[in-house]
This record gives structure tokens, C-alpha cells and sequence, in this order.
């Protein structure tokens, strides 16, 4: 049993752990979508951040596994992997998955700081002059250079480009599928005008939605909508 901790209103870094339990058919909970009675809620997260455990996250998503909090999304998928089989056997593999998630976590920054470039406790609306620019520079340079990596790594594989990593699923093709869908609801004509451009990603992440769990996990109402709060925003101006 998986116990994961994230905000119940987004998709979030979290969506990234749901999408490796889901897909592995995994037993877990997601603790904070259950009512406060039932020990769920805002308040189980806080309790956990706001606890004297010395070894306390500084934010979620946490998965708890026997009595152990793992925090950050590239350690708890690099703890997952081998557990769910959704990372080859050999180390080296490993780390290779583990630093490609990295750079997910690097591209989620940018793709974020496009609707809030200057402070994350203002709102959208005042900082929108300083979004525009953010969201020009993202759109023309640093999303055409992360899919361009991606794409070069699914080319580059060696077993085929079918995968992220090795021959099999990996957590790394989950979360590439979940950037796929959240650049094309924050920027759909940008990313209409560059899928061309990346074949390998757009097949990987048609594949990935076709996986018989995802596709199920994906029309249920576990899967939230993505929506006005999360990492991927969809503002008409700063897509053009």
C-alpha cells in the first residue's frame, strides 16, 4: 500500500507518481482527495509539513511507504521504478531514467514560470507584461530545445524509439506523456506548429495513452482536469 500526498485541486508534480501507480496497477491511496473524517484533506498534507519528524519534506508530493516520507518527484519515480517495474534492472539504466527526469523537472520549471515570472505568491494578472515576455522566450527557444532533446533521445535509443529507456515502459515515458498533454493545453498552437517537427514524442505519447490502465485511469474521475491552478495554464496571449 501507497499512501501519496499531494493537493487534491491540481494535477501538479503529483500527477507524475499517479501516473507510475496507476499504470502499474499499483494499491495506493490518494490521501488528500478523502475527507478530513476520513483523514484526508489540505490538513493531512500540513501535517505532515508542518510535523516535527526531523526528516519532514519541504513540500509534496510525498509518498509514504512503511513509516517513510519520500518527497520530490524524481527520487519517489527513482524509488518506484524498480518496484513497479517501470525502470530496467541494470544501473546504469537507472540512472539514466533518473536523469532524465531530472530534466523533466528542469522543463516543468520553465513551462510553469511562463504565467508566473516574477513571484509565485502574485497572482497571474499582476505580473502579465513580464508573462508575455517569459512566455515569447519559452515558446521560441526553450520548448523547441526540450522537445528537440527528447526527441533526439527517443531517436538515439538503441533498442528503438520506442521508449524512453531500454525496450520496455519506463516512468520516464509516463511523464512525457503527462508534458505532452499539459504543453497542449497550455500551448496548443505552439506545440501544433512543432509536433511535426518531433514524430518519436507525439507517437510515444499516443502510445502511452493507449496503455490499458492509463486509457482507463485517464476517463476516470481519478484523473483531474487540468485546469487555472496547475503547472500547465492556458492563456490565450501567451500562446502565439
Amino acid at each position: 500500500m501507497y499512501n501519496l500526498y499531494y493537493w487534491s485541486h491540481i494535477q501538479g508534480r503529483g500527477e507524475f507518481i499517479r501516473l507510475a501507480l496507476e499504470a502499474a496497477g499499483a494499491d495506493y491511496v490518494d490521501v488528500v482527495r478523502r475527507s478530513e473524517k476520513r483523514g484526508g484533506g489540505r490538513a493531512a498534507v500540513l501535517a505532515i509539513l508542518q510535523g516535527n519528524d526531523p526528516r519532514a519534506p519541504f513540500a509534496p508530493p510525498i509518498l509514504e511507504v512503511d513509516g517513510e516520507w519520500i518527497s520530490q518527484t524524481a527520487n519517489i519515480l527513482a524509488f518506484l521504478g524498480p518496484r513497479l517495474g517501470l525502470v530496467p534492472k541494470d544501473e546504469a539504466s537507472r540512472r539514466w531514467a533518473n536523469q532524465l527526469q531530472l530534466v523533466v523537472t528542469d522543463f516543468l520549471v520553465e513551462a510553469h514560470d511562463t504565467h508566473h515570472p516574477i513571484a509565485k505568491h502574485l497572482y497571474y494578472e499582476e505580473q502579465k507584461p513580464a508573462a508575455r515576455k517569459r512566455a515569447k522566450a519559452f515558446v521560441e527557444l526553450r520548448l523547441p530545445k526540450f522537445l528537440g532533446y527528447f526527441e533526439g533521445v527517443l531517436a538515439r535509443n538503441a533498442k528503438g524509439p520506442s521508449w524512453m529507456v531500454g525496450g520496455e515502459l519506463s516512468y520516464v515515458d509516463l511523464s512525457m506523456f503527462q508534458v505532452v498533454a499539459g504543453l497542449r493545453y497550455a500551448f496548443p498552437k505552439a506545440m501544433a506548429r512543432l509536433e511535426p517537427a518531433h514524430p518519436n514524442l507525439v507517437a510515444l505519447s499516443a502510445r502511452v495513452a493507449k496503455l490499458p490502465r492509463v486509457a482507463r485511469y485517464l476517463k476516470s474521475k481519478r484523473r483531474i482536469p487540468f485546469n487555472q491552478s496547475g503547472i500547465f495554464r492556458h492563456y490565450p496571449e501567451l500562446d502565439r
